[in-house]
């Protein structure tokens, strides 16, 4: 069963239809839109300021959406899928977006819809990311403009994950 616990009274609130995989940890003052996703070993941590998350978000195995007490809260839209690993710290991530595996995303930085933060990427503290492109390196620098297909691209994968999760709610319904 997840780890759903309040943090000085503040309960997390999960909307319609989404999936918590058992081992995940979400604490405090966390909000999260409908079918949202937390894997395995993720961990959604609001406990020193807040966290918002729109809908039809994945939040994919071992990633940390944390923030900064007193000056930074997290605010990521909808239909974004943050990788395996990725650490996504007191910013804000706009709809639309890739955050890849492993990839690092810090405090007052905003990545704007339509952005993909490759793999192994570092979106250093205060950096704008401008939407409709690619962001990669360390620290992650703008590599090129998205092509339509990109774009629909992360639309399925937000999608698809919304599709995995019910392969583990049919389960329970099973039993």
């Amino acid at each position: 069963m997840a780890l759903l616990l309040p943090v000085k009274g503040v309960h997390p609130v999960m909307g319609h239809e989404c999936f918590i995989a058992p081992n995940a940890t979400i604490v405090g003052d966390v909000v999260m839109g409908d079918q949202c996703t937390v894997w395995f070993n993720a961990v959604v941590r609001g406990d020193v300021n807040s966290i918002r998350i729109g809908n039809k978000t994945n939040i994919q195995d071992g990633a940390v959406i944390h923030c900064t007490y007193q000056k930074s809260a997290t605010l990521i839209g909808s239909n974004v899928s943050i990788g395996h690993n990725a650490l996504v710290h007191g910013c804000t991530v706009e709809d639309n977006v890739l955050i890849g595996m492993g990839a690092i995303v810090m405090d007052n930085a905003v990545v704007q819809e339509h952005c993909i933060i490759a793999a192994g990427a570092v979106v250093l503290e205060n950096t704008l990311c401008e939407r409709g492109h690619i962001y990669a390196g360390v620290p992650a620098k703008k590599v090129k403009a998205l092509t339509p297909e990109q774009i629909a691209q992360m639309a399925r994968t937000a999608d698809n994950y919304v599709l995995y999760a019910s392969w583990f709610q049919e389960g329970e319904q099973a039993e």
